[in-house]
């Protein structure tokens, strides 16, 4: 937890709730021990796909789907959303999440390994949001803004590792080192690459926004 337990159980009881099928699928996720996104991360996601208002959404790890049904709860009706998952277990059950939720008609499931298939994409995206293996963030990255139209924007979650990340490498679990310091680098070439404005926010288990110059009035 990077931000004190008491503080988040407040914020989070503001929250008005979803749509019967989309609190359904959370609560699946979460008694099938999936990991989705955090219901404070949920709300934020929310807020910036009204914003940004976008008119094509790429997701990097669809898992069970929950995120992506979310985001289109809010989306632009001529927007869509495409979505790449690797793991054989988990594709079936967000297409059929999908279907569920009667948004099998907007949201695009793409399988396989993301590296290869973003590299089969053409076109680009308003809005990319980064949710697959952790250690493969810095790895995804060249693809991921190869795809980020001008002026786009990206999200990506759990970057703060539960607060391990201001660690020393020595000062985390063994298992972990090789993405503690792929994350570093991550944070590091997100906030220090030129045409990318990035912003490292405490929130949930930490995310990243990045805006791609070149968009209207710059």
């Amino acid at each position: 937890m990077i931000v004190d337990e008491r503080m988040v159980s407040f914020i989070n009881s503001f929250d008005a709730g979803d749509s019967e099928i989309i609190e359904t699928i959370e609560r699946e996720a979460v008694d099938g021990g999936v990991p989705i996104i955090r219901q404070e991360m949920g709300s934020l996601l929310k807020v910036l796909v009204h914003l940004k208002k976008p008119s094509a959404i790429l997701e990097v790890g669809t898992a069970v789907g929950y995120s992506s049904i979310l985001m289109a709860s809010c989306m632009p009706k001529d927007c869509t959303i495409t979505t790449i998952e690797n793991y054989d277990k988990r594709i079936p059950v967000a297409r059929e999440n999908f279907r569920r939720a009667g948004l099998a008609d907007r949201i695009t499931l793409l399988e396989g390994d993301a590296a290869d298939v973003m590299k089969q994409l053409t076109g680009t995206y308003d809005m990319i949001f980064m949710d697959a293996a952790k250690g493969q963030y810095i790895h995804f990255l060249h693809e991921v803004l190869r795809l980020l139209a001008p002026g786009g924007m990206l999200i990506s979650d759990n970057v703060l590792q539960e607060g391990d990340i201001i660690e020393s490498k020595f000062g985390v679990v063994r298992r972990n080192r090789t993405i503690h310091m792929r994350m570093r680098e991550y944070l590091y070439v997100l906030t220090h690459t030129e045409g990318l404005q990035t912003s490292i926010i405490p929130v949930g288990d930490g995310i990243t926004l990045s805006v791609k110059s070149g968009g209207e009035g710059e």
